[in-house]
């Protein structure tokens, strides 16, 4: 079924939020199977006694996180490209589902920020021990983010004695030359004097959720078809019937055979009614 205006905008939208979804997907996916299964991280999961630290619990999230996304992006994809409505229809339900649980993450994560922040700052603290034990180049390239995103450095923040201080950003002036914040204490508190701001992140990617279902939805009755009713050709005007049809003209028949002594045979034209056209 043709799109209208309207159809085809939110088509286009659906795609261009798929291809954003399939990358943050994979990168999500790809850096949980990667923490989860690599010789410098094995080990963790491995031992019995830390298999339920914020560490392990992370990976995990970043593993579900990154395959629902990429679940979502399959069935966003094949409907908004193919315009199958079953598809459209499992996307638009994943789309609630997702668009529910961020608001109500972002919810929890406002009103529990402190324990929200111990928490991210454990999960530092195991990749920060990961780097000193084996010096592992993605680890180094997450601190490196981590370090620059938040201004820190380390979790001493003392450049000169700091075993991470090739991770750590530049000094802002003359005094951070010799201290500057340290990274565990920043994201202890980054939760709890950012917290509208946190609160703000997760509600925006919920909007982009539901913007993205209202498109699906909007496609979705767009791609519903109409109920067909059959269409019919009537012809009521016919050929006229021969009232005085032309005289036989005897040369036309051979001698030996005479002209038939009888009234010419005249065929009326069938009318044709109730003829189904074939839908276009």
């Amino acid at each position: 079924m043709a799109l209208d205006g309207c159809g085809i905008f939110c088509k286009y939208v659906l795609i261009i939020f798929n291809i954003i979804f399939a990358v943050v997907g994979f990168a999500f996916l790809g850096l949980g199977l990667w923490l989860r299964f690599s010789d410098s991280t094995r080990g963790i999961f491995e031992i019995e006694a830390l298999s339920s630290t914020t560490f392990v619990i992370a990976v995990g999230v970043l593993i579900a996180l990154g395959s629902v996304m990429l679940i979502v992006v399959v069935f966003g994809d094949y409907g908004a490209c193919s315009e199958k409505r079953c598809a459209l229809q499992v996307l638009s339900v994943l789309l609630a589902l997702l668009a529910g649980a961020e608001v109500a993450v972002g919810a929890i994560a406002y009103y529990r920020r402190e324990e929200v922040g111990m928490r991210i700052a454990e999960f530092y603290s195991s990749m920060y021990a990961l780097y000193l034990t084996n010096g592992d180049p993605i680890i180094r390239a997450t601190l490196t983010f981590l370090h620059k995103t938040l201004h820190c450095c380390g979790v001493t923040g003392v450049p000169l004695v700091e075993m991470t201080a090739v991770t750590c950003p530049k000094p802002d002036g003359f005094f951070e030359h010799i201290v500057m914040p340290n990274c565990p204490g920043i994201i202890a508190t980054v939760f709890d004097s950012k917290a509208p701001l946190v609160m703000g992140i997760f509600v925006g990617t919920g909007s982009l959720l539901i913007i993205a279902l209202i498109c699906s939805t909007i496609l979705t009755k767009q791609l519903k078809q109409p109920t067909s009713t059959s269409q019919y050709i009537i012809l009521t005007q016919s050929t006229p019937v021969l009232s005085n049809p032309p005289s036989l003209h005897p040369e036309f028949y051979p001698a030996s055979h005479p002209i038939p002594d009888q009234d010419p045979v005249v065929f009326t034209p069938l009318t044709v009614t109730n003829v189904p056209l074939a839908q276009a």
